[in-house]
């Protein structure tokens, strides 16, 4: 995840831009939680609780509008648009999706495509600086002195360290001087544009933000601009920013701790066991020549999509698109990663006894979201938690056992075997094994006990009142356009989504339940108080 770039001192973001089944099914969970789980996946929207939504069959007529007004084109090169054209408003929405992520990391060079999303602002040979030969002459001299101050540092010469150190600092504040900073930003805020942001997370990178509708062509030479020439420049200084980040959400953050071992517990040798944000040490030893390699071998044309939603011509759009985008070379994909879902024969736990209130978690090892029942565990997972009448808010908020509670599907990503997860805080007087318990119990009554018809019928409604609250935000469905289209081929999904959720019954439910919440499937995560020395 990422700082607003044209607002720098704006509060985290938290994003919308998951799914349709994360959009649908989750509501936010306590702030500190969720926004540590920011950082290994996209974060969880509000489940809606409305009963006055119209069956599908109602509302199917309206779906039906919407998508014939979406139009999609792939261009020579291998690059996908999708648009869909809607003239309520005088406004546009986009979003470039990059369909490569974390998981794609090199072993030891973790958090180079979360450092890759930061440097995509920092401009091109023309926007960003006052002088690009001169800079980058001084930007090749700053790798050259970092190569060297490694290997000084790694053979321990204190006093070469020294000494490198410093001229390394002042070629640096020399170089900053042919900056010129969040360029990118202010022609994008001057245009009116607002919402330039962007979010990395283990399946893909996003880069986001809405135009009034007369800017289509400068969006298009923008964006087309920043991945056709990019300038990783402010390298040096962008690491430091980013440990920051790392030091606040992770290192000084118990939760953040929490969620870190449990994911390298879940999923050990597997890409989603990584941080997004990478490790302490691989950031550190992070090079520009790293970014440019993962950006060459991964920022391909097929392997971005680009959705645009709001008041456009699509003629225009691909005229456009193919004037701008088309400059792009063909470039041979690099291979998918190969993730095999880790094997155990009995429940994985960690726990963590720091300074902080107690949280417990439990992951529950679930295919990837191609998965015929996926459907079926997205309503798995809204009847757990999707709204104040879900059993856990009523039989574990409402009773004051704890203080906050949720199941989620897709922890950390969902492109590959992942974790429907639970976790909850505890309420004081009750501790983490009572949670357990409960929580156990709870999944116990889903494998013996058909789900009711009143409960399937409340989570469908949710999902068609979710749907409908969808087709309305230009911002909402650029994301699921380009997040559908890129994942399983065709944003025509999106659609087939609704259907699925709800052909699904309650033997549905009880069959997945069966065969996902047993031992074997199972990784606990325990964080502990521990007391605060006197």
């Amino acid at each position: 995840m990422h700082f607003n770039h044209t607002v720098k001192d704006s509060k985290f973001r938290q994003t919308r831009f998951q799914q349709l089944r994360h959009l649908v099914w989750r509501r936010w969970g306590a702030i500190a939680l969720t926004t540590m789980l920011c950082w290994w996946s996209v974060t969880q929207p509000v489940a809606l609780a409305r009963t006055d939504v119209p069956p599908v069959s109602t509302i199917q007529p309206y779906i039906d509008r919407v998508m014939d007004r979406v139009t999609e084109f792939t261009l020579d090169n291998g690059m996908t648009f999708v648009v869909l054209e809607r003239h309520q408003a005088p406004v546009i929405s986009f979003m470039t999706y990059v369909n490569v992520g974390s998981a794609y990391e090199a072993p030891g060079k973790t958090g180079v495509a979360h450092f890759l999303e930061h440097l995509a602002f920092k401009g091109t040979t023309r926007i960003g600086t006052s002088d690009y030969p001169a800079e980058k002459t001084e930007l090749d001299q700053l790798d050259r002195l970092f190569d060297k101050l490694q290997a000084a540092s790694i053979a321990g010469r204190t006093a070469e360290v020294s000494t490198l150190q410093s001229e390394f600092d002042a070629l640096k504040q020399q170089s900053a001087t042919y900056v010129r900073q969040n360029e990118y930003g202010q022609i994008v805020e001057r245009a009116g544009g607002v919402g330039l942001n962007a979010t990395t997370s283990a399946d893909a990178t996003r880069y986001f933000y809405s135009f009034p509708a007369n800017k289509l062509e400068l969006w298009m030479s923008l964006e087309s601009e920043r991945f056709l020439d990019p300038v990783f420049r402010e390298f040096y200084e962008e690491k430091d920013v980013i440990l920051e980040e790392r030091r606040l959400r992770t290192d000084n953050s118990p939760v953040g701790k929490m969620i870190e071992a449990f994911l390298e517990t879940a999923f050990p040798g597997h890409p989603y066991g990584r941080p997004v944000i990478g490790s302490e040490q691989d950031i550190r030893n992070l090079t520009r020549k790293d970014v440019s390699d993962f950006f060459t071998t991964f920022y391909t044309p097929n392997r971005i999509t680009a959705a645009i939603v709001g008041d456009v011509d699509p003629a225009e759009v691909k005229r456009l698109a193919e004037t701008y985008f088309g400059r792009y070379q063909t470039r041979s994909r690099a291979p998918d990663v190969v993730a095999i879902t880790p094997v155990q024969s009995s429940p994985q736990t960690v726990t963590l006894n720091l300074q902080t209130q107690p949280w417990y978690f439990a992951g529950y090892q679930r295919p990837a979201s191609t998965d015929p029942d996926d459907a079926t565990y997205q309503i798995m997972a809204a009847v757990l938690s999707g709204g104040r009448t879900s059993r856990l808010y009523r039989n574990l908020v409402e009773q004051k056992i704890v203080l906050s509670v949720e199941a989620s599907n897709g922890f950390p990503g969902d492109l590959y075997s992942n974790l429907m997860l639970l976790y909850a805080q505890p309420a004081p007087g009750h501790t983490i094994e009572e949670i357990a318990g409960l929580l156990d119990a709870e999944l116990q009554r889903l494998k013996t006990e058909p789900v009711s018809a009143t409960e399937l019928e409340r989570v469908k409604t949710q999902s068609r009142a979710g749907i409908l609250q969808l087709l309305a935000s230009n911002q909402g469905m650029v994301g699921l356009l380009a997040e559908y289209q890129a994942k399983t081929g065709s944003w025509r999904n999106l659609f087939e989504e609704l259907k699925a959720i709800e052909a699904v019954t309650a033997s549905d439910v009880q069959r997945v339940a069966q065969a996902t919440f047993v031992p074997e499937k199972l990784t606990i995560g325990r964080l502990l108080s521990e007391e605060k020395p006197e």
